[in-house]
């Protein structure tokens, strides 16, 4: 990374990486102040950056180069537009617009991404690239970023230039994770814990190759309904703020009051949320035989009650629910694409991994992408 970067800059750079990540439980309850279990992944997004000692007098320009995508674009720090473009950039453009708004002066750099994070697919690519990206540009301004205050940011940048409302718990997560763990959230007050993974147990990831766009409405659109069902739920339940203060219990005596459609959303976001803290328990006490039916249940809610499964997701989860060493199997991400994850035995994932390969082919009749991940720790800077 460091000779590539001084092959196309002719400067010494720091670098620094962010992984994405996978979830193994706690679909689209970040953003209804709830609890999710996800894990930070071996897959990442490196970001090389060196101060430009050739710009212009009085013009502060960034000149990022994508090796993923083998473009170079320019962004005048001083007059970034506020509306995204669609473009990959987005994410970039958006970190460095927030960082300006809380005095982090970047002035003229030049910035290089590597990234081996599948986009599109419910891992957090963009995330990855946002807090890599943050890391990397608030280096060079002699103010210090900490770590959840970098998360927030790189949220914000998300939320208010890219236009995807989504929760903290993708940035949290690239910034918090650690090698060996998932991490519990609560996602109100921020609190975690980390939860030991099983030893000899891997995560594998089917991607179904069919690419989400969480930015494209639908994402959206499930935030406003939730936000919707709190206002109706709030008028007969005191205290009410979000989906996470409602019990699935009241949820069903509030039902006459509710449409069918706030009543699935409401439905599913309140039952995640217990799923999510059974799912702690049962991690911590090793009993992947509960976890594995939690991962189900999940699957089959985010499928009928928040309908952002699809007809992929869904035959490559009915596969792995049917392997032997598969002990726990569900839709990851936004959803409308994206992968599945899997928790296999070590000693089956070579078989399960040609297994999924070649009865997804046979269902679907299109060949999916494997990966075989280890956990990983959460962002810094590589020395």
């Amino acid at each position: 990374m460091r000779d590539a970067f001084v092959r196309r800059f002719g400067a010494k750079p720091r670098v620094f990486r962010a992984p994405g990540r996978t979830n193994l439980i706690g679909e689209h309850t970040d953003y209804n102040d709830g609890f999710v279990l996800p894990v930070a992944i071996d897959r990442a997004t490196l970001v090389a950056i060196a101060p430009d000692p050739d710009s212009a007098p009085g013009k502060s320009l960034l000149r990022v180069h994508s090796e993923q995508f083998n473009e170079m674009v320019e962004i005048n720090l001083g007059e970034i537009s506020p509306k995204a473009r669609g473009h990959w950039s987005d994410y970039v453009r958006g970190v460095a617009l927030i960082l300006a708004k809380e005095g982090y002066a970047v002035g003229a750099a030049n910035m290089l991404i590597r990234s081996n994070v599948p986009m599109g697919a419910g891992v957090s690519s963009s995330a990855s690239l946002e807090v890599a990206s943050a890391m990397a540009m608030a280096s060079l301004t002699g103010r210090e970023l900490p770590r959840l205050e970098l998360a927030r940011l790189c949220q914000r940048a998300e939320n208010e230039f890219v236009g995807a409302r989504c929760g903290i718990m993708d940035q949290f997560v690239a910034c918090f994770g650690r090698a060996g763990h998932a991490v519990f959230l609560d996602c109100r007050t921020l609190d975690y814990t980390l939860v030991p993974l099983p030893v000899d147990v891997r995560l594998v990831l089917c991607n179904t190759m069919v690419k989400h766009k969480i930015a494209a409405g639908e994402y959206n659109k499930r935030r406003g309904e939730c936000e919707a069902a709190v206002k109706v739920l709030a008028k007969v339940l005191p205290g009410v703020r979000a989906l996470r203060d409602v019990m699935p219990a009241q949820v069903d005596q509030c039902r006459k009051l509710l449409t069918g459609t706030l009543f699935r959303r409401a439905t599913h976001v309140t039952t995640e949320n217990e799923r999510v803290i059974a799912a702690r328990t049962a991690l911590e006490n090793a009993n992947l035989a509960k976890l594995g039916q939690l991962m189900k249940a999940s699957h089959e809610s985010l499928r009928d009650n928040y309908e952002v499964s699809c007809p992929e997701l869904d035959a490559m989860a009915d596969l792995a629910w049917k392997f032997e060493g598969c002990l726990g199997a569900r839709m990851t991400g936004g959803g409308f694409g994206g992968c599945t994850v899997n928790l296999v035995s070590a000693a089956k994932v070579d078989e399960f991994s040609k297994y999924m390969k070649s009865g997804y082919e046979r269902v679907i009749g299109r060949s999916p992408e494997i990966y075989i991940c280890e956990s990983a720790n959460g962002a810094a800077e590589i020395v």
